[in-house]
């Protein structure tokens, strides 16, 4: 275990270029990958593409809540979201030893206690606020994980389960900031992060359906996926009329579900 966490941790300080041995992320481009640290860097990139879907899963739960909707099921998300995150942190910084990757996860540790004592008092705007904007946060640092291991592993694989673990936050970014909007944060940054969110939803979702890699069960997941996103991805795009947050919630938790086990068979099949 002590060789496989020093092989990988070499390897991010050198291909990643923080260092300053590889200079540039061409020069790094060009250096081979151990085939056992790309096995664990595209196991990494699943764990670091999840906490992005949980950094927007927390604080869609909290708004629900506040808006007294899907309440039980809000609650006990919330809890289990928490428990996640802190779990694949510590993962990620068991296996990763750059400096620089280090004090990005100790950032998002930061964010998320900050996070995890507002989730736990009384719904308000302002509280509302805090949380969307950490949950900003927290997705901003995990992203730069997830490209940071995507340099590492330098090969096309990594691009596919990037895409596949992000398809995960995307769906409950939609939440989020569906929920925001009906909760009272009717600005025009929410309307428009969450139709960006769709919009980017629906140009992964045609990458991954094209991937020429795909196995019959992934086309068959993802065709599923496809049937139920072409219902509902309208229903999102009516933030400003509302009326379906019940609907969003149970959908929008389909769409993740169902990309989380999409993104394990890309794990599986790219590390063979």
């Amino acid at each position: 275990m002590k060789k496989y966490v020093r092989n990988l941790a070499l390897t991010v300080c050198i291909l990643a270029g923080f260092g300053g041995v590889m200079g540039t992320p061409a020069e790094a481009a060009k250096t081979t990958v151990n085939p056992l640290v790309k096995k664990d860097a595209i196991r990494l990139i699943d764990i670091a593409g999840k906490q992005r879907m949980l950094s927007q899963r927390i604080a869609k739960d909290y708004l629900y809540i506040g808006k007294k909707v899907a309440v039980d099921k809000a609650r006990k998300e919330l809890k289990a979201s928490i428990t996640e995150f802190k779990a694949n942190q510590a993962k990620l910084e068991e296996m990763i030893n750059d400096p620089e990757i280090k004090n990005l996860l100790a950032f998002v540790n930061m964010s998320l206690n900050e996070l995890e004592g507002i989730v736990q008092k009384p719904f308000s705007l302002d509280n509302a606020q805090l949380v969307l904007d950490l949950s900003e946060s927290m997705l901003e640092g995990s992203q730069y994980v997830v490209d940071s291991l995507k340099k590492i592993a330098n090969v096309k694989e990594s691009r596919i389960i990037a895409i596949s673990g992000k398809q995960r936050m995307l769906a409950q970014r939609i939440a989020k900031y569906y929920i925001a909007y009906q909760a009272g944060i009717k600005d025009k940054n929410t309307v428009d992060q969450m139709k960006a969110a769709v919009k980017e939803f629906a140009k992964n979702h045609k990458i991954l359906m094209e991937n020429k890699d795909n196995t019959a069960t992934i086309n068959q997941k993802l065709a599923q996926v496809d049937r139920l996103w072409k219902i509902v991805y309208k229903f999102y795009l009516n933030i400003e009329k509302g009326g379906l947050p019940f609907i969003v919630y149970t959908t929008t938790n389909d769409i993740t579900k169902k990309m989380n086990e999409i993104t394990e068979l890309y794990v599986q099949l790219y590390n063979k």
